[in-house]
């Protein structure tokens, strides 16, 4: 293999440069940059998706964060993609309100740091909703990564997150950024 030492290429018509034939695979080593100072689109595309599902109940009084044991996993392709989480969940809430929230296992930490919000001031007591999640995470990492959904009942009373008899979604989007 011979190396070809350059400071810059251009097209021999001026209008286009082709790098490998089709079939050909270009590989750009660990530690290189590529910069787009032009107007190249087609990044933020998606890298990858993965989905766990669920209908096991989980009901609790307490008015800190539990586990549901919902939880997903997934490996980020570079240290600069973003994870798009969303979840289609449901809740039933007695006479009080909720707080959902998203567990990063690499961080040991909340991502969305309560703002997923739950149900609050719920009419009629009781009721049973559909409570949607979505956060855009930064995990900054190409370590694999498990991320749980926790809930609270902020009044002391039982509430229910999921239900038996609906099947719940949750979601990982890896974007390239």
């Amino acid at each position: 293999m011979a190396t070809l030492f350059v400071d810059k290429i251009d097209p021999q018509s001026g209008t286009s440069l082709e790098i490998g034939s089709s079939g050909d695979t270009i590989t750009i080593p660990s530690g290189a940059t590529i910069t787009n100072s032009g107007t190249a689109t087609g990044f933020g595309k998606v890298l990858q998706a993965v989905t766990s599902t669920s209908s096991t109940n989980i009901s609790t009084t307490s008015q800190t964060f539990v586990t549901t044991n919902f939880s997903l996993a997934i490996t980020p392709s570079t240290t600069s993609s973003k994870i798009l989480l969303m979840a289609n969940t449901t809740a039933q809430i007695t006479g009080s309100d909720i707080n959902l929230d998203i567990y990063r296992s690499t961080s040991s930490s909340f991502v969305s740091g309560g703002k997923s919000r739950g149900l609050i001031g719920m009419e009629p007591a009781n009721a049973m909703m559909s409570v949607p999640i979505i956060h855009l995470d930064s995990p900054s990492t190409t370590s694999a990564i498990t991320y749980t959904i926790y809930f609270r009942n902020n009044g002391g009373q039982t509430s229910s997150f999921l239900r038996s008899d609906v099947l719940s979604s949750f979601t990982a989007l890896e974007i390239g950024a």
